[in-house]
């Protein structure tokens, strides 16, 4: 028959420690609460984020007597082990009373990337008190965290030797006629001289009961853009040109494009920008159809589907190419006027930096570097073209866009996790690659739990440089923007020769709230980390002082914000 000892130890009120030994003695099948022990005035200790109670509870099997004399009989190696046992709890007694704890002792593992889940009982509902045990653990976390900081120092130092600026290989015309041939077929090399926006006529041989935009590809494949569509087949007819008996339709080209970046306030800017009478925006905010949707790509993860023929691009502008076409065909010239004024934008925040798509459709002789990049189409057609920028710190466009896009389980502790995940990621493809090959890495992109190369402006606009002229770009802060939206917005109206505003127009334009400003329940997770923040202010610095260099303004470092 075998014989248990339970052996509790409980914390006293007065702090002294009371060892409570044989609380149930005798035959035991299954082991019974010690009567002692209620639950009051346990020891709580963590081990990698699990709460465990600090119960001790020693088993010791005997063979024999059930009285204390049986240690006596102990072989020496049992009677080692309870000692070794005894010590160890007296250690983590000692460490609880010197750290000073008072609600619970944390006992971390030596070395994590990760931290402890957030707590999933913290609401909004909480009380006062349960708000001051959530800044506690908060607080914990942070120093936690802080102890893994010099192993992820290493890596961004790894990542910050090997940065090299380098000066892409431009494709000639003839490549790019190659890889994109109905493209070239259907856009022409010259547009109508009397129009602001590129514009062209072209031949429509549908019949009266034809629906132009029966196969357009974002009506198949999106049900919210078919009222929209709706709208552009009632305007359709009355708006084509005639000649020689023939129907001629006016096809158009953006002006200026919004390139960049998400997060970063283009939807606030996009929103201001269109009540202004001169401008007419794509009849889809985000078309995203240079990066996007010519591949065939809706959603990367979901693979690729048809290609979207630029004819289904070109039809998102109609409704302004019916303006311009009704001031080309006015017979005053104070209405041609007023119509001609008119230019076209498109805003689609991916346009600048996702060429994610190149894998999949060019060869790759270049060392893991793309031989064509968005920019290079668009300046084959438009080498005239307006670019708006719109950039913010990019540590806190990072967490913003964490926190847009993540699903479930967001926190503080999850985005840290992330964060040094990617970082690793990154380095890992930098030890091999040069920074443009991991930065337009699809497969890295991918992988990665947050967007950390989104934030790699200086890449991306050097790239961009590499084709258009510096003065051919208006590139904004969003923290400007923020604090003065009056003043961005005058820059943007003189960037693109747009006419004065009425008082009204423009007490509209700039006291209308910000648009696509975070969540309230995003609001209610906090920031980030102090040391996440400085992790990635650690990992950004350099691109940041190269982005500062370029444009000449120190205010692009980012160093206060």
């Amino acid at each position: 028959m075998r014989h248990c000892i339970n052996c509790c130890i409980q914390l006293l009120p007065d702090g002294a420690h009371k060892q409570q030994v044989n609380c149930q003695g005798g035959p035991h099948h299954s082991h019974q609460a010690c009567p002692t022990c209620k639950g009051e005035n346990k020891i709580l200790f963590r081990v990698d984020s699990k709460q465990m109670n600090l119960l001790a509870v020693l088993e010791v099997r005997t063979e024999g007597n059930e009285n204390w004399g049986g240690f006596l009989r102990f072989k020496k190696g049992k009677r080692c082990s309870l000692v070794f046992g005894l010590i160890i709890m007296t250690l983590v007694m000692a460490s609880y009373i010197l750290s000073g704890a008072h609600q619970e002792l944390l006992i971390s593992s030596p070395f994590h990337y990760g931290g402890f889940p957030s707590n999933p009982s913290l609401m909004d509902s909480e009380n006062p008190s349960d708000t001051k045990e959530h800044h506690h653990q908060s607080s914990v976390n942070n120093i936690s965290y802080m102890k893994d900081y010099p192993s992820i120092k290493l890596i961004i130092n790894s990542i910050t030797t090997r940065i090299e600026f380098t000066t892409r290989q431009l494709p000639d015309l003839e490549d790019l006629k190659k890889q994109e041939l109905h493209m070239f077929s259907v856009i022409p090399n010259k547009f109508l001289p009397n129009s602001k926006s590129p514009c062209w006529y072209e031949e429509f041989s549908g019949r009266n009961t034809t629906d132009p935009y029966l196969t357009n590809s974002y009506v198949l494949y999106s049900k919210r853009f078919r009222s929209t569509f709706d709208a552009l087949r009632k305007a359709f007819w009355g708006h084509l040109a005639h000649a020689h008996g023939k129907h001629f339709r006016l096809r158009c080209l953006p002006h200026f494009y919004i390139i960049g970046q998400p997060k970063c306030g283009t939807t606030d800017l996009y929103d201001r920008l269109r009540l202004h009478p001169e401008v007419k925006f794509s009849a889809i905010k985000e078309p995203h159809w240079w990066t996007r949707k010519r591949f065939g790509i809706v959603r990367l993860r979901d693979g690729l589907r048809d290609r979207y023929p630029v004819e289904d691009y070109l039809d998102l502008f109609d409704l302004a190419a019916h303006q311009i076409h009704q001031g080309l065909q006015a017979s005053s010239a104070q209405e041609q006027s007023k119509m001609n004024t008119i230019i076209i934008g498109e805003a689609s925040a991916s346009t600048m930096w996702d060429n994610n798509a190149w894998t999949f459709f060019y060869d790759n002789g270049t060392d893991g570097e793309p031989p064509f990049l968005t920019q290079d189409f668009i300046h084959a057609f438009q080498p005239n073209a307006k670019l708006i920028v719109m950039l913010r710190d990019p540590v806190e466009r990072l967490y913003s866009d964490y926190l847009y896009f993540a699903s479930s389980n967001k926190s503080a502790d999850d985005f840290h996790e992330k964060v040094t995940e990617a970082l690793q990621l990154f380095e890992n493809c930098m030890l091999d690659y040069s920074l443009r090959a991991c930065v337009y890495n699809n497969t890295l992109n991918n992988a990665m739990p947050v967007r950390l190369q989104v934030g790699l402006y200086a890449v991306y606009l050097l790239d961009w440089l590499s084709v258009f002229d510096k003065q051919q770009f208006l590139i904004l802060r969003l923290e400007d923007h923020a604090s003065n939206v009056k003043y961005t917005m005058h820059k943007v109206f003189q960037f693109l020769n747009l006419g004065p505003l009425s008082e009204k127009q423009e007490a509209l334009m700039t006291k209308s709230p910000a648009s696509n400003a975070r969540r309230p329940e995003d609001r209610n997770l906090g920031p980030m980390w102090p040391i996440t923040q400085k992790i990635l202010r650690d990992f950004y610095r350099p691109f940041n002082a190269r982005l500062a260099q370029v444009l000449a303004d120190e205010a692009f470092a980012w160093k206060t914000t």
